[in-house]
């Protein structure tokens, strides 16, 4: 049976993939790919932005891809890069990832600090990944495993990737089916706080929301309270969050809730690492530790074929690591 560490998300931080490859057993062969004589890496995505390392990323993981040595699939920054840089035919002078807010172009300014060349490079192999994989006794998505949604993707475009410009237009078209579909798969479900009588929160960036992320992950979860995550949330007025009633909620948002027996890894959650052991389940284990922050971590979990989560195979990269040094 394959052997595969599942990698969260990196966000261009070099020296920590190196860091982490090494921690896990991966060297570097004569091509200078990483390489395990056992096991395959798999990326959740959201390889770029934010970080210094964004070219020295993408060229390790593009080439322990391309070589045969990891899978990947598709992060909503991935996504976000390549909408950013296609034009919008139905908004003349725009792009499907509209320039004129300026937060689309602050969020991405890491990656923009490549050339054209290698932009235009690296957009065109994010076009050629996944948004999910299947891998048997595994799965592996970028937010959240949802078969709906998968279904709508696959009626789209025959299977489980975007392959033409009239999928992205629709995937980034606000109401269309494939639009839903692709937000959930990259960006998770979300609920409505203030339809359900609650206050909104204030995100990290000062702006009043009124969605929180709905925890899909957990098969014990059927209420306001234990659907909504609204861990580390602050109230308009700087106090915590308070704690959620047990409300009943739209049956509908019940589907997105994963209830499978086949384990699936995910990302994109931006987790603490001290409260990692909060964020898994029998059947499900998140990957993203927040390496950009600085008591995050990037986080690797380590399946043998065991047919549950077991905690214990979660690797997260030591920072007094020395990541290997090509040879040459």
């Amino acid at each position: 049976m394959a052997k595969y560490d599942i990698i969260g998300d990196i966000h261009g931080y070099a020296e920590e993939l190196k860091a982490l490859l090494a921690q896990l057993g991966y060297r570097r062969d004569d091509a200078g790919v990483y390489r395990h004589p056992e096991r395959t890496a798999v990326f959740v995505g959201d390889l770029v932005d934010r970080g210094p390392g964004q070219l020295e990323v993408l060229q390790i993981v593009k080439a322990m891809v391309e070589q045969g040595g990891a899978h990947i699939v598709m992060g909503n920054h991935e996504f976000n890069a390549i909408a950013y840089a296609t034009p919008n035919p139905n908004a003349p002078g725009d792009f499907l990832r509209t320039r004129k807010d300026p937060k689309n172009t602050t969020g991405h300014a890491a990656f923009l600090t490549l050339t054209h060349e290698q932009q235009t490079d690296y957009l065109d192999w994010f076009k050629t990944i996944p948004l999910w994989l299947d891998l048997g006794g595994i799965r592996v998505v970028h937010a959240c495993w949802n078969p709906e949604s998968m279904t709508v993707v696959e009626a789209a475009t025959g299977g489980n990737m975007l392959t033409d410009l009239q999928h992205y237009v629709d995937a980034s078209t606000k109401g269309h089916p494939l639009y839903e579909a692709v937000e959930t798969l990259l960006k998770g479900p979300e609920i409505d706080l203030v339809q359900y009588g609650q206050q909104s929160y204030i995100d990290h960036g000062g702006k009043a929301r009124n969605q929180a992320r709905l925890r899909w992950w957990d098969a014990d979860a059927h209420t306001l309270r234990t659907l909504a995550d609204v861990r580390g949330m602050k109230t308009e007025d700087g106090q915590d969050y308070p704690a959620l009633p047990d409300l009943a909620v739209d049956p509908a948002l019940l589907s997105y809730v994963y209830t499978d027996t086949v384990p699936v890894i995910y990302g994109h959650y931006w987790f603490e690492w001290d409260n990692h052991r909060d964020d898994w389940t029998d059947y499900t284990a998140c990957v993203d530790y927040s390496v950009a922050k600085d008591a995050g971590k990037l986080v690797a979990y380590r399946w043998d074929g065991e047919p549950t989560i077991n905690w214990r195979n979660y690797a997260p990269h030591t920072r007094d690591v020395v990541a290997e040094t090509p040879s040459g």
